[in-house]
This record gives structure tokens, sequence and C-alpha cells, in this order.
């Protein structure tokens, strides 16, 4: 629960993470009707942007712990295959997963849903962005308008680089707190936004995530799951 710029929600990586989780399950039970969609958590790991009004954080132990106890109500009623859709770049499941599947006969996957249409990306917006910039404008535009404040109080999202080659490279990493960066807690410039770009990029990724849960559904569990 964070600020994204200032013509976004404070809640919109649950809000567009609710809905996309809903729609991909609407799309697997139209190919194998036993997938369902457990309610979203609408908090995540934020310590880096508390500079901001309202930001909310919970830290990535107490996520681990909540999901770890669902993974494991679940497990206890026969569920064996289960998948995080992550909506917050903030949030770090990996090492959770990997200690659950030593503990448990279960197999958790994990999908940041934002990502799975990369790789036509250009094909829709003009730029690469990360944070309330073009993309995640257009989604809001298309979902939820109504929430969605004029483009003329947005800032340009234009964040200030590292001092680091290295890390403008990216082939060192940090963690970044959002009030170095600029004055509206964006990267990315909204103004190429537009509620059809947003409806064209989340029938893509709706699409490829409905049919990979369809396929999981009814993939059996053997000795090399899931490896062929």
């Amino acid at each position: 629960m964070e600020p994204h710029n200032r013509h976004l929600p404070q809640g919109q990586d649950f809000l567009h993470t609710s809905y996309v989780a809903r729609r991909c399950c609407e799309i697997a039970w139209q190919k194998s009707p036993s997938v369902i969609c457990l309610p979203a958590i609408p908090y995540g790991v934020d310590c880096n942007l508390l500079d901001y009004p309202l930001a909310i954080h919970v830290s990535q132990t107490a996520l681990n712990a909540v999901l770890s106890d669902i993974i494991k109500s679940l497990h206890r009623h026969g569920i064996r295959k289960i998948v995080i859709l992550n909506g917050h770049g903030g949030n770090d499941f990996k090492s959770l997963i990997r200690q659950i599947q030593c503990d448990l006969e279960v197999y958790v996957f994990l999908c940041n849903w934002w990502l799975v249409g990369q790789d036509r990306y250009l094909e829709i917006f003009e730029k690469p962005d990360d944070h309330a910039g073009e993309w995640e404008t257009s989604v809001a535009m298309a979902l939820y308008p109504e929430r969605v404040e004029s483009l003329e109080v947005a800032g340009d999202g234009k964040a200030r680089p590292f001092r680091f080659e290295a890390l403008e490279k990216g082939w060192v990493t940090t963690s970044r707190n959002f009030s170095r960066l600029n004055d509206h807690c964006a990267v990315g410039n909204p103004k190429a936004a537009a509620p059809e770009k947003g409806r064209k990029y989340l029938d893509l990724v709706c699409d490829r995530i409905g049919s990979f849960l369809a396929e999981l559904a009814v993939t059996p569990i053997d000795a090399n799951f899931p490896h062929q």
C-alpha cells in the first residue's frame, strides 16, 4: 500500500492484482474447472517508500509467515499445487517457496503478473518504465478510471540516476529509496497512458496466466513434476 505518483490510487497494486487474479481464474475455469482464487493480501514490503504519506509497510518476514500458514492450511486440505500471484515489486517470495517445498509435499509457483507480457511490451507501450508510469496508468484507466486523477497533476517519473556505473548497468543492485529518486514516487512517464493500452496488456497477460493455471490444474504430479 503505497503512493503511485500523484494521480493513481494508493491501493493500486492490490486493486489491479485482485482483478488479474479473478480474471485469470475465470479463464482457467473455462478450460479446467478446478482452480480457486483466494482473496488478495492488500499490504506488502514498502519500507523504502515510508517517506511518503500513508505508505504502509509489512515486513517480508511477516508476509512469509502469513503465506506459509495459508499454504500449510491448503496442504492439509489436500491441495498440492499453489500459485502466488504477486503484484508488488517490493515483495520477494523465492526463499519462502524454496523452504516450504523442502518442508511439505507441495508445489508452489510464483508469478509476477506485470512481467508476463514483457516480450510484447513495446508493441503496446512507448517506453519501458517501472512504477506509476505509462503501463500502470494505462491499466488503472482500463479498470477503474474513476480513481485516476488528471494526468496534468502527475509528475514526469524522471528518476535521479545512480552515481555508480555498475548500478546503472544493472550488474550491481541495491534497494531504492523512492524519496531520493524524485518528489512524486514514480519511475516512468505516464503522459502517454491510455485505457486501450491497458486493456490490451491485461488481455495478453490474463490469457497467458489463465492458460497456465488450466494446464497446471490437469497435469498429474509424478516423480519428475514439474519437469518433463
